[in-house]
């Protein structure tokens, strides 16, 4: 789908939406300390995360106030979700798996290590398949020595775009929202060769797949 306005005149109402939404909604949350900890011993962290629940772990995301860099297609739509992100508390680097990629995984790189933020990553994003780990969360949490902490976000009702790839869901103002992040999952330190990071993004894959429950 193709956004023809201009993003800094969606970005504003966008994210001024998004701030009263997630006010109304209720979080129950298992595993946090297996981030804060982290936090607390300064190690470097990264958040992997399905792209189908971005809506809801973004909203989580920003109760937490942590400073976080994502990553956000470089197309036209993705000017509008950077704006309307920057405007909530987070750091945007532009690029993807299919564009600007390379370019992003640095600039995310030196982010991180730079102003110590966490590092944030649809893994399966941006155009799937679902729910099926891609390569470059791996080589950055290699480069800057993060944790990877698998997370997700299941929500009570929510509204489902049946017809995107990855069945995008929507959190509806006061829903219920379970959130579980999971221990952290350290990559290898041998060499990223193509057997080494389809070995390791199966791992990941496994550990998501199998973390949480829904309503």
């Amino acid at each position: 789908m193709k956004i023809k306005v201009k993003p800094v005149l969606v970005a504003a109402p966008m994210a001024l939406c998004y701030r009263g939404l997630i006010k109304t909604l209720r979080f129950e949350v298992e595993g946090l300390e297996n981030l804060t900890t982290l936090r607390d011993n300064k190690e470097p962290a990264m958040l992997a995360l399905w792209h189908n629940e971005i809506f809801t772990l973004t909203a989580y995301g920003f109760t937490k106030g942590y400073p976080y860099v994502t990553m956000a297609s470089d197309s036209r739509d993705g000017q509008i979700v950077t704006k309307t992100l920057e405007r909530i508390g987070y750091k945007v680097v532009r690029g993807s798996s299919t564009r600007g990629g390379v370019k992003a995984m640095l600039s995310m790189t030196r982010l991180m290590k730079k102003e110590e933020r966490i590092g944030v990553i649809t893994v399966d994003g941006p155009k799937g398949p679902r729910h099926k780990v891609k390569k470059g969360i791996l080589a950055i949490a290699q480069r800057t020595g993060s944790a990877i902490i698998p997370i997700r976000g299941y929500v009570d009702n929510p509204a489902v775009f049946e017809k995107s790839w990855d069945r995008f869901e929507v959190a509806k103002p006061f829903s219920r929202c379970k959130v579980f992040l999971d221990k952290p999952f350290r990559v290898t330190s041998d060499k990223l060769t193509p057997e080494v990071l389809e070995a390791e993004s199966l791992k990941l894959e496994r550990a998501m797949s199998n973390l949480g429950h829904g309503f």
